[in-house]
């Protein structure tokens, strides 16, 4: 789906023996282009067929459409299958804080045995039943228009959608063996940008749906990250107001005991990303200090809402030797 590409995205892609679709004076981001191309789609559809979206810097892992097809093969209710995300490699100090943060991401739906709290836009399946359905209850019983698969209105469409479809009662899953590489934001700027959009959207999203069994959990998270920006800057502080306060450096043992547990835990969650991902993790700080960097992406977003303020969407452009990227596309 090209949605405004200025450069050879097109003709590239039909050199590749792809199907494109352009968009028609779309001017509602990445949500109007998706649903310009699923009204073409889906009434040709049947209810068991599956529609894949992903984003255009998405790299699929080996296995990850069979492993998909395979559990909609099995569980005739599900409705939709989320993709793990992992990020792509570069980009320094700044990446590496990203693919610790994605690491941990994957292994905590791991240890909740897939149960899905976002349905990824990186990588995500669908019954063409469940994306019908969303569609027909927009403005009734689900936020949004009628007719539209994604709500306009949203920053964070594929959030949106996941509690759309929870709403509706919707099964969903995010299996192990369903891996995807995604691109990660290359300067603090537009990782400032990108978290800012996807925090003001999550709350925006349980604004819109208000306190229901569904989405008791996406508050209990916005509560906890309030928690957590409080208790971590205390801890700062206080840790600042020690080194700057005491003449010499009391070591209290239960409370270094702590801090040991805390960095092995630290360590544990991002084993898996090899030596670069440990090193950083074991010294502990700077992802302490990465964590405050996103408590005050929270507290703008909190303060934007509160403010009134408008959202923007903010599409990042990667430059990269030999590529074209289009403007927005899916």
């Amino acid at each position: 789906m090209a949605d405004n590409c200025t450069d050879a995205t097109v003709a590239l892609a039909h050199q590749a023996g792809v199907e494109v679709v352009e968009s028609v004076n779309n001017t509602q981001k990445k949500a109007g282009a998706l649903n310009q191309v699923l009204k073409r789609l889906l009434p040709g559809l049947g209810d068991n067929d599956v529609v894949m979206i992903m984003d255009a810097d998405t790299r699929l892992d080996d296995g990850f459409l069979a492993a998909a097809v395979d559990r909609f093969s099995q569980d005739r209710a599900l409705m939709a299958v989320g993709g793990l995300f992992y990020g792509e490699e570069g980009h320094g100090l700044i990446g590496q804080f990203q693919r610790n943060e994605y690491l941990r991401y994957s292994r905590e739906i791991g240890r909740r045995r897939g149960r899905v709290f976002v349905l990824t836009g990186t990588a995500s399946m669908f019954r063409s039943r469940a994306l019908r359905t969303v569609a027909e209850s927009r403005g009734a019983s689900i936020p949004g228009t009628l007719g539209d698969v994604y709500d306009t209105a949203a920053l964070t469409e594929d959030n949106e959608l996941t509690i759309a479809l929870k709403s509706l009662g919707g099964l969903m899953v995010s299996p192990a063996q369903c891996t995807v590489v995604t691109e990660l934001m290359p300067s603090w700027s537009t990782l400032w940008a990108q978290r800012l959009r996807w925090q003001r959207g999550a709350l925006e999203n349980i604004g819109a749906y208000g306190i229901t069994p569904q989405t008791l959990r996406y508050w209990a998270q916005q509560l906890g990250i309030g928690y957590g920006v409080i208790a971590l800057g205390s801890y700062l502080l206080l840790i600042f107001l020690m080194v700057f306060s005491l003449d010499t450096w009391i070591w209290f043992p239960f409370w270094l005991g702590l801090g040991v547990l805390f960095m092995v835990e630290r360590v544990a969650t991002v084993w898996r990303g090899g030596w670069r991902a440990r090193l950083l993790a074991v010294t502990l700080f700077p992802e302490l200090f990465f964590d405050m960097f996103l408590n005050v992406v929270y507290l703008k977003g909190v303060a934007d809402i509160s403010l009134g303020r408008t959202a923007s969407w903010k599409h990042v452009t990667h430059a990269r030797p030999r590529e074209t990227t289009g403007a927005e596309r899916s």
